[in-house]
This record gives structure tokens, C-alpha cells and sequence, in this order.
């Protein structure tokens, strides 16, 4: 859910740098983090608990090698439907929700409504996928591009 405007907690530096250091590098100790912004342990694990609290820290995770656990071909996949109503969009949200491969949705402005992004380990795991797609669901139209380069691709936010 987004964070109203108007509620958003004011990030002073040294919620920044704890920010920046937890994007770095989820895994650090909180002694860690608090050596390198500068702070003493207990006031940055109660800035840390204050942030997750917040909903600004949603949570934790490993980043794994997709090509060393053979979903090494990302493709995004962009879908057009002629329906529009709440009740196509969540019978769509409950397909895609329990496609694993299907990472991220996306609804769109422009001429796609929405984007899809997937990771798969080959060409026909595509076409497997895209048929229990369109099994699920009914679309008006369905393009999709594959990845050939990864030139940049991060999970870490800009703080400035």
C-alpha cells in the first residue's frame, strides 16, 4: 500500500545512511551498521525498528544467481485486454499471483495496460507459461520480449 505523502516520517541522515547500508547489504549486524553511520548500537537498532515500523524497511531478502538456478532468460511480456472491470483485474491478480515464474506486474499508462516480468529457463518454458496464461485469463493482445543483455539491474532505491 502506498505511503500517504502527508505521513511520511522525515529521514534525517543518519536514517539515510542506515538505509543505504541495509540496501548494501541486508546480512550486516546491527554493530556494523551502527559503526558505519556512526551511531551507537541501541540508538540504531531502535532507528532500525522505527523504520520497518513505518513500513519504509518492507522486509529482507537474498538476491540469487537466476542464470546458477537455471532461470537465467528474463522476459517482459506486455498484455492488452478489452475488459476493464474490477472483476477481470482480480481474476487476472490471482493468475499471475500463482505463476512463480511471474516476478512482476505491472499496470501500465499507454498502449500496453499492463507489463509482466518473468524468469524462465528456456524459450519453451515461456511457451509453457504463456499458455497457462491465457488459460487463465482473457486477453486482447500479448507481445513479448526477451531479455539478451543485462546492463544494469538493481534493487537498491536512490536516496538523494
Amino acid at each position: 500500500m502506498p505511503m500517504d505523502i502527508t505521513k511520511m516520517p522525515n529521514l534525517d541522515k543518519f536514517d539515510i545512511a542506515i538505509l543505504k547500508c541495509l540496501q548494501e547489504d541486508a546480512r550486516a549486524t546491527n554493530v556494523e551498521i551502527a559503526e558505519k553511520v556512526n551511531l551507537s548500537p541501541s540508538p540504531c537498532l531502535r532507528r532500525i525498528k522505527r523504520l520497518e515500523d513505518d513500513g519504509i524497511i518492507k522486509g529482507r531478502v537474498t538476491l540469487l544467481d537466476a542464470g546458477r538456478i537455471n532461470v537465467g532468460l528474463t522476459a517482459f511480456i506486455a498484455l492488452r485486454t478489452t475488459e476493464h472491470s474490477a472483476s477481470w483485474l482480480e481474476q487476472f491478480s490471482n493468475a499471475v499471483r500463482d505463476i512463480p515464474e511471474i516476478i512482476g506486474v505491472y499496470r501500465m499508462t499507454g498502449d500496453v495496460d499492463y507489463l509482466l516480468q518473468a524468469v524462465i529457463p528456456d524459450v519453451a518454458a515461456y511457451d509453457r507459461l504463456y499458455q497457462r496464461l491465457i488459460g487463465r485469463i482473457t486477453l486482447a493482445d500479448v507481445s513479448s520480449s526477451f531479455v539478451m543483455q543485462e546492463i544494469k539491474a538493481t534493487t537498491v532505491l536512490p536516496l538523494d
